[in-house]
């Protein structure tokens, strides 16, 4: 009798051991409930939330930064139009002049998430000036993906983002960069690189030592715009208009590693971090700076890169027809 019911259950465990699951397919799992909830704390914290998200939307109405769809800060049409321009990362760093050397040869190797147009530049617009955080959620995994194509499936290496100035932090309140890199590391994309936050911004003593006869010579210009001897001037300040030696010159010397930091970095591959880039001026200062400190810059990643300014084809255009006119001058 014994052996019988041993001999049964044998066989019934060795059928269900060499079941052919294409044959035999499992039976399909409980779907998630879809309906209401069937407790009262569940309705109630349902309704609660609906609650919230209606008082929120009346008390501070929202608009997508694209296309002004009421209701989302980016609806999905423009999320999918940012996604489809960082679809594909791109090396961007023959548009800035100041990362190519005088033979052609790239200084420091730059990938960009996406080219700055459209609804990419309408949302980092909005992202940095606006204050629209939650556009991280669809910018930080661009800047992920670019970081994953610049280390190529490597490791060892670090990401080190580049300060902002201290008056766009002050005027702005946070530091977009930092924004990104926290949402990336709360959510784990990038579990492989570390960020070290080392590098900061360097006060120029010469504005320091000019600071009592700048005050007076603002005074006094104040005191002529008021009394009407001095015109009035718009539009100075700012680097928008400033070509590639002023910006160089501005943020030459700016940057340093933190005091105590260095040892961090030394030998190890780092990669730059930055927003936008545009000359290239302000990635060449932060390779410096990493660089004099002892790590090696390994490359560098943006979210968005700018085509080369219209008046470096301006200028290129200039040149050419000055250098034409002087040997015409030769010849003759």
């Amino acid at each position: 009798m014994t052996f019988t019911v041993l001999s049964s259950w044998f066989r019934a465990r060795q059928t269900r051991q060499y079941v052919d699951p294409d044959l035999d397919p499992p039976e399909p799992g409980s779907s998630r409930r879809r309906g209401p909830d069937q407790r009262r704390t569940g309705r109630a914290l349902a309704a609660l939330q609906g609650a919230l998200v209606d008082l929120l939307a009346v008390l501070v109405p929202v608009d997508c930064v694209c296309c002004e769809m009421e209701d989302a800060v980016l609806c999905g049409s423009c999320a999918r139009k940012v996604r489809h321009l960082c679809k594909q990362p791109f090396r961007a760093e023959q548009q800035s002049p100041a990362l190519v050397d005088v033979d052609g040869t790239a200084k420091i190797e730059v990938v960009a998430a996406g080219a700055y147009r459209d609804e990419l530049a309408q949302c980092l617009l909005s992202f940095k000036h606006h204050g629209q955080w939650r556009l991280a959620a669809v910018l930080g995994p661009c800047l992920g993906k670019a970081v994953v194509t610049a280390i190529g499936g490597g490791s060892g290496y670090c990401l080190i983002p580049v300060p902002s100035s201290g008056k766009a932090y002050r005027r702005r309140g946070f530091s977009p960069l930092h924004l990104l890199l926290f949402f990336i590391r709360m959510r784990r994309m990038l579990p492989f690189c570390p960020v070290i936050d080392v590098l900061e911004r360097r006060a120029d003593p010469s504005v320091i030592k000019a600071a009592p006869q700048a005050v007076r010579e603002a005074a006094a210009r104040l005191f002529g715009e008021v009394s009407g001897r001095i015109a009035v001037e718009r539009g100075s300040g700012g680097q928008k208009g400033l070509g590639r030696g002023e910006r160089a010159r501005r943020v030459r010397g700016s940057m340093r590693v933190r005091r105590g930091r260095g040892k961090e970095l030394w030998g190890r591959r780092c990669i730059l971090v930055d927003d936008v880039l545009t000359t290239g001026a302000t990635l060449a200062e932060a390779a410096r700076a990493v660089t004099l400190a002892g790590g090696v810059v390994s490359g560098a990643v943006v979210l968005a890169a700018t085509r080369p300014p219209a008046y470096a084809s301006v200028a290129a255009e200039d040149h050419l027809m000055q250098a034409l006119r002087l040997n015409q001058k030769l010849s003759g």
